[in-house]
């Protein structure tokens, strides 16, 4: 017969406590998706703002640009020159009014008065209107055309609703 197997004093021999192996990385968790689309989603939208914003700064710097071609072209014919700064304003008052092409006298004021800009600069785009009508009408170029280029640049960072 076998002798039964010699037990320790202690009792029998137990393997040491082992620990369950360590949770993979990949696939991740539900949360980290998440976070890894609305991270993406974040930065898409970013990338759409400034490229927005770089768009719109160009189109203002050539609108800018365009004032000063003009004031280039006619500073010694007041009357070109303010047909000309004239006519600017009226593509710019487009975004503003559907209807400004058409506008004259109040209306137009009333275009021009919406945009918040000081007493001497809505004078001076008043006196661009006298100036283009009546040949040898006293004319500040520098003056119209600073008035002009601050209009523009208000009425091109107003958000465009464009009333009918």
């Amino acid at each position: 017969m076998n002798a039964p197997a010699a037990t320790p004093p202690n009792g029998p021999v137990l393997r040491d406590i082992h620990l369950p192996p360590h949770p993979s990385w990949w696939p991740l968790a539900p949360g980290w998706w998440f976070l890894t689309v609305l991270a993406l989603l974040a930065v898409g939208l970013a990338i759409w703002w400034w490229r927005r914003q770089r768009r719109r700064h160009a189109e203002e710097k050539q609108v800018l640009a365009e004032v000063d071609r003009v004031l280039a072209l006619w500073r010694e014919q007041p009357q070109a020159l303010a047909s000309g700064l004239h006519q600017l304003l009226r593509r710019g008052a487009l975004r503003i009014d559907a209807t400004a092409a058409q506008q004259r006298g109040d209306a137009w004021r009333q275009t021009l008065a919406t945009m918040t800009v000081d007493p001497g600069t809505l004078g001076q785009l008043d006196a661009l209107e006298a100036a283009m009508y009546q040949p040898g009408a006293p004319l500040d170029a520098d003056a119209a055309a600073s008035a002009t280029r601050r209009w523009l640049q208000l009425a091109w960072r107003k958000r465009v609703e464009v009333r009918p």
